[in-house]
């Protein structure tokens, strides 16, 4: 899983330097960035539901060697649309499968649901700021700043492949044909989940998309010569923070955490808005801090109500939904992007800091507290389990 991450960020810092080789819009280059999303959700809705009958090895170890293909791909993309798209596609594809079925096959691993969520939710983490950062440098400074990067993922790739095959399978196969798309809500959780897990999941993803896409590009002009650089810092940095987050959500309970995400999300945003105001890069830094908690935050604390709502059966088909919707927040980019005028994002980064505000007062007044507490009970609501420390990967 860190290895997937890892290399699903690695083009991320290097989409300007596309943008200037095949003369891309900036609307054009969110499009390139959300179409990851595009081969993603579909995977994800059905590779949950595979994996619950086949097994979860007989998916995620093709898929993981799939990564390495769609790397290879990447190595052409400076000079090709097509090559950019295709990867991206690939890329997406891949996390869909690998993401999903490799939380559930770590929480039945683990078998405690928060501090399986937490390590998957790490792991992950740790594998989308690494990516970019590595990136990011590697092309600022290093030659061949569309190759290396991508031949840093396969090598760390390599390592995975070894590994993952000797990981214990945890499902027996059944015989038989199931739905082929099941989106494994419980009936008694439904309310649960789209009254709270639903809106936490669209936050997610939104905020670190934003951060890394739409605020670089506002702010590019201020970034002479260091512009690919900065990208791959503010990636990092808040997709790090991510990481360094998660434990909190042991400590404040699943209820509390997921407002705070998005509080500090909007937070983020409104601060990301000043920057490109003001023209000052140097504000990027405290916006990524909170655009990086507000996304861990609301990982951790979606995945683990998730693991908690799931039925054993089923537990595969309803982490993909809920990933599913997580990468709708892949889109925001390119909202925003479409609804200004060149790269004067103002207007949209106000209407994005409100929308976190909304969903801030929605979990703390909405009727979602109330649902997940009659779906589960009290104890495992306020009191999860005790914390455990991150970890770099499964």
């Amino acid at each position: 899983m860190f290895a997937v991450a890892f290399g699903t960020n690695v083009p991320t810092p290097l989409l300007l330097l596309y943008r200037d080789h095949l003369g891309m819009s900036a609307t054009l280059l969110t499009v390139v960035f959300a179409v990851y999303a595009v081969g993603l959700v579909p995977a994800l809705l059905l590779a949950g539901p595979a994996s619950d009958r086949r097994g979860r090895r007989p998916l995620v170890v093709p898929f993981v060697l799939l990564s390495g293909v769609a790397s290879v791909v990447l190595l052409f993309a400076s000079g090709s649309l097509v090559a950019l798209l295709l990867g991206r596609l690939l890329q997406g594809a891949v996390s869909g499968v690998v993401f999903s079925v490799g939380s559930a096959w770590f929480g039945e691993l683990v078998g405690d649901a928060g501090a399986a969520a937490r390590r998957a939710a790490t792991a992950l983490s740790l594998g989308f700021s690494l990516g970019p950062l590595t990136s990011g440098l590697l092309a600022q400074w290093a030659p061949a700043p569309t190759v290396l990067p991508y031949l840093a993922h396969l090598a760390l790739l390599f390592g995975a492949a070894i590994a993952i095959p000797r990981v214990r399978e945890t499902v027996v196969p059944r015989p038989g044909r199931g739905p082929l798309l099941h989106l494994g809500v419980p009936r008694a959780a439904r309310r649960a989940f789209t009254t709270f897990v639903l809106p936490i999941a669209l936050c997610v993803f939104t905020f670190p998309a934003v951060a890394v896409t739409i605020l670089p590009l506002g702010l590019r002009a201020a970034m002479p010569g260091v512009d690919l650089a900065v990208t791959g810092v503010v990636a990092g940095l808040s997709l790090g923070i991510g990481v360094a987050v998660q434990p909190l959500v042991a400590r404040l309970g699943v209820v509390r955490a997921a407002p705070l995400g998005a509080l500090l999300g909007a937070s983020g945003v409104g601060l990301g808005l000043l920057a490109t105001t003001t023209g000052s890069p140097a504000v990027l830094l405290p916006a990524a801090v909170l655009l990086g908690a507000a996304y861990g935050l609301a990982l951790a604390a979606g995945l683990t109500a998730t693991q908690w709502l799931a039925a054993p059966e089923a537990r595969g088909a309803l982490v993909a939904t809920f990933y599913a919707i997580t990468y709708v927040g892949f889109a925001a980019p390119v909202v925003l992007s479409a609804s200004s005028v060149g790269t004067d994002f103002t207007g949209a980064l106000a209407g994005l800091t409100t929308f976190g505000l909304v969903v801030t007062t929605w979990l703390v007044l909405g009727p979602g507290r109330r649902h997940l507490l009659a779906a589960r009970p009290a104890r495992s609501v306020e009191a999860p389990p005790p914390p455990v420390p991150p970890v770099a990967s499964p």
